[in-house]
């Protein structure tokens, strides 16, 4: 076996390895249809190599010829569309699929071509230039940032513009055989059969790479994540409130801890059942959610007990956040429970302090809390730096002026 066949059948082997590994993490988790595409896109792109293979020992190898093409054009489609599926780009089926007809046409017409013609190997190669541009273009037309996707549709063009230039390689190492069973026996055919091999691995392992980081991603965003109310679970919230602390420590802004606790809650569920209790515990996290500004962390931190870091803001804006919150929420219906009765919440309030940790932060909103819920709940409390004035003033959910 000379060194283009030994390419071509490590080509075929690795092929096979993508194949199966993309195929793994299919099986792993099915919401990976990208995963899916690709592993049957490796799997098509097999078909090339095989024929390629056998080409030397036909007579005629003009229909193998258009095989082999065919089944290179099918793999990169199933490619496209694994790229479209994972970037939730529309698949552009009919560009595809328009590729795949006219380049088999051309393809058949361009073997009455004379074999060395510049013309004949440039047509050759377009349609697998163009079929690695689509598939850079669906990655940025996905407005993708991330380095990785970045590297990806890098990568992607280099490899589109390695096609168009085999033409020019071709001739400089001297063609690529009298007859298209000559092809593997060429000097032209080892250079290229590795310069295919160089940039499908590196393209196949950067994907693989964005598809796992994916996976763990979303299994980390699960295991913080509270199933019912869809906010951050405590660890996950704990885990955010962090970060933003430290954020707001570098860039010197302030940074407030609003907790809040849903009033009378188990009489909710001793007297209307869980489903009730359920349905109050959505409804306050959706409610949250769409009051909160967009860089704000909300997580249910226990049963009915909820948090909110808010950075950039003081204890004057955080108390008259939760002041609105609190005086919203009441108003408000809640399915499973009858059209008159409304929930109220109270609230503690806290403003980072120089050197406390996120742990220090809470446990101060969650006196100012315990001191709400001490003075009749449905009213807002706030724990104080030191040096700081406590507002004179608090309003409960009756109206009632409370001095604090």
């Amino acid at each position: 076996m000379n060194g283009a066949g030994f390419i071509l059948a490590i080509n075929l082997f690795v092929a096979g390895l993508l194949s199966a590994a993309f195929m793994m993490i299919a099986v792993y988790d099915r919401s990976r249809v990208a995963a899916r595409w690709l592993a049957f896109a490796y799997a098509i792109g097999m078909g090339f190599f095989a024929i390629e293979a056998i080409i030397p020992s036909l007579d005629n190898a003009r229909v193998a010829v258009v095989a082999a093409v065919a089944c290179l054009l099918a793999g990169m489609g199933a490619f496209n569309a694994g790229v479209a599926r994972k970037y939730g780009v529309e698949i552009p089926w009919r560009l595809i699929g328009t590729v795949f007809v006219v380049s088999l046409v051309v393809n058949y017409a361009i073997q009455d071509l004379p074999r060395q013609s510049f013309t004949r190997l440039a047509l050759y190669q377009a349609p697998f230039a163009i079929m690695q541009a689509i598939a850079a273009g669906i990655v940025w037309k996905a407005g993708a940032r991330h380095k990785l996707d970045r590297m990806l549709m890098t990568l992607l063009c280099l490899s589109a513009l390695q096609f168009m230039s085999k033409p020019l390689l071709a001739h400089a190492v001297g063609g690529w055989g009298a007859r298209p069973q000559d092809y593997i026996g060429s000097s032209y055919a080892l250079f290229s059969q590795s310069m295919a091999t160089v940039f499908a691995i590196a393209i196949a392992l950067l994907l693989m790479v964005i598809l796992v980081r994916d996976v763990l991603t979303d299994a980390t965003q699960r295991s913080e994540t509270d199933t019912l109310s869809g906010l951050h679970n405590r660890r996950g919230f704990e885990d955010r409130a962090d970060r933003a602390l430290r954020d707001a420590e570098r860039q010197g802004v302030p940074l407030s801890l609003v907790i809040c606790d849903l009033d009378h809650f188990k009489s909710v569920n001793d007297n209307f059942g869980h489903a009730a209790g359920d349905a109050v515990i959505v409804a306050f996290a959706q409610f949250i959610r769409s009051a909160m500004a967009p860089h704000f962390v909300a997580g249910r931190i226990g049963g009915e007990e909820f948090a909110i870091i808010l950075p950039g803001t003081n204890i004057v804006a955080a108390r008259l956040f939760a002041e609105g919150a609190r005086s919203a929420f009441a108003g408000l219906p809640v399915q499973e429970l009858p059209d008159d009765r409304r929930f109220t919440a109270s609230f503690g309030v806290a403003e980072l302090a120089p050197g406390e940790r996120i742990a220090d932060l809470m446990r101060r909103a969650d006196a100012a809390l315990y001191d709400a819920k001490k003075s009749g709940r449905d009213c807002v409390r706030v724990s104080l730096k030191a040096g700081q004035r406590r507002p004179t003033l608090s309003v409960t959910g009756n109206g009632q002026k409370v001095r604090e």
